[in-house]
């Protein structure tokens, strides 16, 4: 029950099963026409929420359920509704009866294949256990049912598959009341996702018409009404049949939308040959690299037939200083715009840069305008600056475009990669966010299928921006341990044991027995220094067990460590990694202005504020600035809260501000409030804390040498977030036992590490 709760059903075990089949209670005779389906009887002790899910459900599905009042209940109190169908058979329980009222309906509510079934058959036992059986005016337990949610909804429009199903229509219901209790506004920013579903459920469920026979039915009626002509067109028809069939104008109604259906379809037929006709008359000739450049457009297929003497330009480097002046270019269509029959322009993206280019000519033009979005192309251009009506020289207008102090000319283009039907539109996943600010309809890229799609996602600027930052962070993180005679690393990602604790690291099968992968290179790098290397550093991949939803555990990544030796006092280490992260900052702003402003433009931020040297307090005198100036903070969030649930958790975290103890550990929320803290008092975002609680720090950290309830450890902190821990290391194997005894680590599982300070040590310090 609890591995429901804590993330919803994984992949559905209904669909898992060999052999799966429909619950035993349910009818398994094939769903008849719902506007034949005769009224059967309900019967609940209920008026409650199980009641309001099956005569929903009944209504979407055209049967009519005559309801009493009686049925049984649980143990736990909760009804038992019975469905007594026409035959006298009865069907009990809220979810089989809601899957038999399903199936009837003509956009199946019960889902489109079998995978899908098997989803929503664990769905409604999920909503049943976690939903319906719980107290959800907790705010714990409802918090928990809505991060399950979110977790699944933040890439999908419904619970399962593409359209709403008997799972959205039971947790709808279950979960409107509640949520409305606590307000959607505030459940809002914390669960966006489960807010848009909920709304797009009930207004689904709200809206929905009852449901119409299938078209089959519908076809067949004008026949039927037809052989009826004659006598039989005087002659009454009993009760029944007059319940069960549809009187003529309703024939002669769905046989014209039939009719007007057809029309559509065939129109639509017509459309899609005449597309095609015209994609075909302007798909230029196939062309090789030993004849293409007797051709002014067409299709390049490069097969490395012979080298060109082209001489290439990248994007970015188009400017005014190269008007006139013809080059080839290599780039995407980001997108086309044709304008008559001999004009089309294109939007041409290389990397993080765009720029304008203008095609002319019936053929060329139509060449150019028939080309699928982010297809590669070959352009041989002229640059030129874009004119006014006067003759003087403007900008491009367009948000999208780079260079907009030119343009090129096309003389020739040849498209060397035509793309096919992308699986997402890349204007909507390069959308800023301050677009869904104004407008909350627009369609938002969920994660799942960006990551599906990874490499069309990739192409977006910013994240293409995003990879160039990353790859400069590592460039400045070497090139300044370098220059301060560090030495770089490898140290092993494959190894026998756990390198920090085995509570959060994965295991693989090695041969006949267990291999971990690494979780640290903090061992290592600490032994490497007892080889006689006094600073070693290394860039490399991390793994970690960690099964958490925030934005700081993360499975794997890339971590950056650096350790040395030093000569008198710890602070020799803090005064390097002030200068390293100095270091990559000034050079970021330098040479990587292009990558930050194409960030900014999709995820605004503002610029760093920093200091060289940077900001450096204690714990305790970091406690001290949180309850001085913390609770200030919080009062004016409080005034600002629009609900009680906000407010609630306002109040809790001001209590704990003030009552907090100087050698307590501080949260994560209360890290925020000492970011804000301090960009307020000392306009400084990059900060460090020294001398930590010894009870938040790892058996390997040297005490403090006067006060024992300290450490010689420190975490280097930006805009309130840890970015980066370190300390002094123990290095006498003597007391490096008693630290790890005390924390309840057996020695000999870690005995080649202690051995490593038994034949002459260095005092090491180091981060990551």
């Amino acid at each position: 029950k609890r591995a429901l709760s804590s993330r919803g059903p994984r992949f559905c075990p209904g669909a898992r099963r060999r052999g799966w089949r429909r619950s035993p209670t349910v009818d398994p005779q094939p769903p008849r026409s719902p506007a034949m389906s005769p009224a059967m009887a309900l019967r609940i002790a209920s008026e409650g929420d199980s009641a309001k899910k099956i005569q929903t459900v009944g209504r979407m599905a055209g049967v009519p359920l005559q309801v009493s009042s009686g049925g049984d209940k649980t143990p736990c109190g909760m009804p038992v509704p019975v469905l007594t169908l026409p035959d006298g058979s009865k069907i009990r329980h809220t979810n089989a009866i809601l899957r038999r009222l399903g199936q009837m309906y003509d956009s199946p509510l019960t889902g489109s294949c079998f995978m899908e079934e098997g989803q929503i058959d664990s769905w409604l036992e999920w909503v049943a256990l976690e939903v319906d059986h719980n107290d959800l005016e907790d705010t714990e337990m409802l918090e928990s049912v809505c991060q399950a949610l979110e977790a699944h909804l933040k890439s999908r429009t419904f619970i399962v598959g593409q359209r709403l199903t008997l799972a959205d229509i039971s947790a709808a219901i279950s979960l409107k009341q509640p949520i409305e209790k606590v307000g959607m506004d505030a459940l809002r920013e914390k669960f966006p996702s489960v807010v848009r579903w909920l709304r797009t459920s009930l207004h689904a469920v709200d809206g929905a018409p009852p449901a119409k026979p299938p078209a089959k039915a519908a076809a067949e009626a004008p026949k039927e009404a037809a052989a009826g002509k004659g006598p039989a067109k005087a002659e009454a028809k009993p009760e029944g049949e007059k319940a069960e069939g549809a009187s003529k104008k309703d024939d002669k109604k769905k046989a014209k939308e039939e009719e007007k259906r057809k029309k559509e379809e065939e129109k639509k037929r017509r459309e899609e040959e005449t597309k095609a006709a015209a994609a075909a008359k302007h798909m230029g000739p196939s062309l090789t690299q030993n004849d293409f450049e007797t051709h002014d457009f067409g299709n390049l297929f490069i097969q490395s037939c012979k080298r060109t003497e082209r001489t290439w330009t990248p994007v970015s480097k188009l400017s005014k200083d190269k008007t006139d002046q013809s080059v080839w270019v290599r780039a995407r269509v980001h997108a086309s715009r044709k304008q008559g029959n001999k004009l089309c322009f294109l939007t041409l993206r290389q990397d993080v840069a765009t720029v304008q280019a203008v095609v002319c000519g019936t053929e060329m033009a139509g060449f150019a305008g028939a080309l699928p979005d982010e297809s590669v192309v070959d352009i041989l251009a002229k640059v030129s600056v874009p004119m006014d009506k006067d003759g003087k020289p403007i900008e491009v207008q367009s948000d999208i475009i780079t260079q907009k102090d030119v343009e090129l000319s096309v003389e020739k283009i040849y498209c060397i990669g035509r793309s096919q039907t992308l699986p997402l539109v890349l204007a909507d996943a390069s959308r800023p966010e301050t677009d869904y600010e104004k407008d909350p309809t627009l369609v938002r890229v969920g994660q799942d299928t960006r990551l599906d799609n990874r490499v069309i996602d990739l192409r977006t600027v910013a994240n293409q921006a995003i990879f160039r930052i990353q790859s400069g962070v590592c460039t400045f993180f070497r090139e300044f341990l370098l220059k301060q005679e560090f030495q770089e690393i490898h140290t092993p990602k494959l190894i026998g044991g756990a390198s920090e604790g085995g509570a959060d690291v994965f295991r693989v099968d090695y041969f006949e027995g267990n291999a971990y992968l690494a979780q640290s290179p903090q061992l290592y790098k600490q032994m490497a220094l007892m080889t006689d290397m006094p600073r070693v550093f290394e860039i490399g991949p991390i793994f970690r067990s960690e099964n958490s939803h925030t934005h700081r555990h993360m499975t794997e990544f890339t971590g950056l460590d650096m350790e040395m030796t030093f000569k008198d006092h710890y602070h020799e280490v803090l005064e390097i990694l002030d200068g390293l992260f100095n270091h990559i900052f000034v050079s970021l702003n330098k040479y990587f202005r292009r990558e930050i402003d194409a960030v900014r433009a999709q995820y605004p931020f503002e610029d760093l504020k920093w200091k060289h040297p940077c900001k450096r307090l204690t714990f305790a005198e970091a406690v001290n600035l949180l309850k001085e100036h913390g609770p200030a903070i919080l009062e004016k969030r409080l005034k600002e809260a629009e609900t009680d649930y906000q407010r609630g958790i306002i109040e809790k975290h001001l209590k704990s501000v003030r009552a907090h103890d100087i050698e307590e550990d501080i949260s994560t929320e209360d890290e925020k409030i000492l970011g804000q803290i301090m960009l307020e008092k000392y306009q400084e975002e990059l900060y460090i804390i020294d001398k930590f609680p010894k009870d938040t720090r790892p058996f390997y950290t040297m005490p403090d040498p006067v006060d024992p309830r300290w450490t010689n450890a420190y975490d280097v902190f930006l805009r309130g977030e840890e970015i980066t821990s370190g300390a002094q290391r123990i290095h006498d194997p003597k007391l490096l036992v008693e630290k790890v005894e005390a924390k309840g680590v057996a020695p000999e599982s870690i005995q080649p590490y202690i051995d490593a300070f038994k034949y002459g040590s260095y005092p090491p310090g180091g981060a990551g």
